[in-house]
């Protein structure tokens, strides 16, 4: 993986720690870890876009890292349409005229709002182990699927809360675990990300965040245009991937299926078998599959 330069861009409400690597005049990639993760979970996936000419724009999501809040005020949200103006607000702050994005877990959801946000912007959009149109509250759950999502609901009780401020390592290597359960990682591999959930805002942004997605908490009223945008899911006029591990359990892969009617542009799905939660972190197929997606016009 060529070097990569730590930059920290400001919007209005964060200063957002960025990786940023491959050609200084490549087009531009933004790529968006998921949860429990951080930027470490594209370490496989960037030397193949580099090689094809990509710069790759990395960041911390709020909560994560070294990304910081700029003020004491602002509540600390973990919504996802927060997560998705935070895209929208970095690719402004960086003047990227035109840029991909790539999103897993929290990240995909990120990537879908950007895309629905700035479709004359996003060239492309790639989303991994999440399909699109699954943020309502009122779904239809599988029971299956709502097996799999038991730390959601987990973390509205106050043993959930305490686990998630207090014993965070130990859940999140839990999830590791379950969500794969034919990937073997190594406790250098967990660790060097866990140290992204040391973050002060971490805990308040994840409990926000699975408490809101199921209407348990307010929003924040800053987002609330954006909100009206996203509820229903709009139609996406970006061309769109989507990877997910056929042995996923956190998402199941059927929550993926059927989704071609929200597309207008050309639309992909791939299904890898054997592979869990963490597609880009399990199969080194994952970065071709992007790279050949980035590639058409």
């Amino acid at each position: 993986m060529q070097s990569s330069r730590q930059t920290a861009v400001r919007t209005d409400v964060l200063k957002i720690l960025c990786e940023v690597s491959g050609p200084g005049n490549g087009r531009s990639v933004i790529l968006l870890h998921g949860w429990p993760d951080d930027p470490r979970t594209w370490d496989r996936v960037l030397p193949q876009l580099h090689s094809a000419g990509w710069q790759t724009i990395v960041p911390y999501l709020r909560g994560f890292g070294g990304t910081r809040f700029l003020h004491d005020s602002t509540r600390r949200s973990g919504q996802l349409s927060a997560l998705g103006q935070d895209v929208v607000d970095l690719a402004k702050a960086m003047k990227l005229e035109s840029f991909a994005v790539i999103g897993h877990d929290w990240g995909a959801r990120a990537a879908y709002i950007a895309a629905a946000a700035l479709p004359q912007q996003v060239t492309h959009c790639v989303a991994l182990s999440v399909g699109y149109g699954t943020n309502d509250p009122h779904q239809k759950l599988t029971l299956t699927q709502a097996r799999n999502y038991w730390y959601h609901w987990y973390m509205a009780l106050d043993f959930g809360e305490a686990a998630v401020r207090n014993d965070r390592q130990t859940l999140t290597r839990f999830l590791w675990k379950t969500w794969s359960p034919d990937w073997h990682f190594s406790d250098a591999e967990f660790e060097a990300t866990a140290k992204s959930f040391e973050n002060p805002d971490w805990a308040d942004v994840v409990l926000h965040s699975y408490r809101h997605r199921w209407g348990l908490v307010a929003g924040d009223p800053h987002y609330q245009e954006l909100e009206k945008l996203l509820n229903p899911a709009p139609r996406l006029n970006v061309p769109t991937l989507v990877i997910h591990g056929g042995a996923d359990l956190c998402n199941d892969p059927s929550t993926s299926e059927g989704r071609n009617a929200y597309f207008n542009a050309r639309y992909a799905r791939v299904v890898l078998r054997g592979i869990g939660h963490f597609p880009q972190r399990e199969s080194d197929e994952v970065a071709y599959l992007i790279s050949e997606f980035l590639a058409t016009q």
